[in-house]
């Protein structure tokens, strides 16, 4: 089920300049990198994020405290015990809901692995209404992707945890479950333009290139990139920008290199793209990285 592609962190722009910043003693420790995943365990003692959006799937659950955060238009309160599923390409934030804070742990799964998991039996990706759910085989689901944050999930380990995680998604959403002939062929024409964004993330990609790619005409193939995906062409494009940019960032290069090798127009240009996407600014993002915030 897995490929050999770097892995990518997975949130993509859409926020105002941020209002806040996380605290001193806030921390967020990443498990080792795998393809198509990204694991977090983390503190915040207040405000934790700005209002963002993800290009993936953000499924995890509250260890303690009140994970709180605003969802399509409402407050959402996740405690210990609770499946918080957030849908690629959803806006929210995220800050403490209670006294002392809150530690969470998060899995951030790229879209075409739950779209692969579930084959036939779904045409689009799985919605959950609700982000804070008691389902009993999600929870299960998680639990399996979320413990032993110190080693790289096993692949056959990882394909069992997706496979589960997936199926549970689809169960609460069973209005994904239609497929057709058609359906696979767009599925293909989806994969074919994704596969030349990840190609070409640092440079303008035309309409008529991925036309011509995948053989539908731009506005249909917009419709079944995020039907499949979660996110437009443009929003993937972006995120790829950005997973480039953050890999340099943790090598120390200087941010206007960085701008010049990602494709974006200037530093400032990155630096407002990233706060906008992640809810931190690129200093920022560093030091919470290694506790040190």
């Amino acid at each position: 089920m897995l490929n050999d592609r770097a892995p990518r962190r997975m949130f993509i722009e859409d926020a105002p300049p941020p209002a806040s910043t996380p605290q001193a003693g806030d921390w967020i420790r990443l498990a080792p990198a795998q393809p198509g995943i990204e694991r977090i365990d983390a503190f915040f003692s207040g405000h934790a994020y700005d209002p963002h959006r993800h290009d993936a799937y953000a499924l995890g659950t509250t260890l303690s405290g009140v994970q709180r955060f605003d969802y399509r238009g409402r407050e959402a309160n996740s405690r210990s015990g609770d499946a918080i599923v957030l849908h690629p390409d959803e806006r929210h934030n995220g800050r403490s809901g209670a006294e002392g804070g809150f530690r969470y742990r998060m899995l951030y799964l790229e879209p075409r692995l739950i779209r692969d998991a579930l084959g036939e039996k779904a045409s689009a990706l799985p919605f959950a209404n609700s982000p804070v759910l008691r389902d009993a085989p999600l929870s299960a689901a998680l639990t399996l992707a979320l413990r032993d944050m110190e080693r790289r999930l096993e692949t056959l380990e990882l394909d069992q945890a997706v496979l589960a995680i997936a199926d549970a998604l689809l169960a609460i959403d069973a209005s994904a479950q239609t497929s057709s002939v058609r359906s696979i062929a767009c599925g293909r024409a989806v994969d074919r333009a994704r596969q030349f964004l990840d190609a070409n993330a640092t440079r303008v990609v035309a309409s008529e290139e991925l036309e011509d790619i995948c053989g539908l005409d731009r506005y249909a193939l917009a419709r079944q990139f995020r039907a499949r995906l979660g996110v437009s062409p443009y929003r993937y494009l972006t995120m790829r920008r950005l997973d480039r940019a953050k890999a340099m960032m943790r090598t120390g290069d200087a941010l206007a290199e960085i701008a010049f090798a990602c494709g974006f127009a200037d530093q400032s240009h990155m630096t407002r793209q990233f706060k906008q996407a992640f809810g931190l600014s690129p200093g920022k993002w560093r030091a919470i990285q290694a506790g040190n915030a």
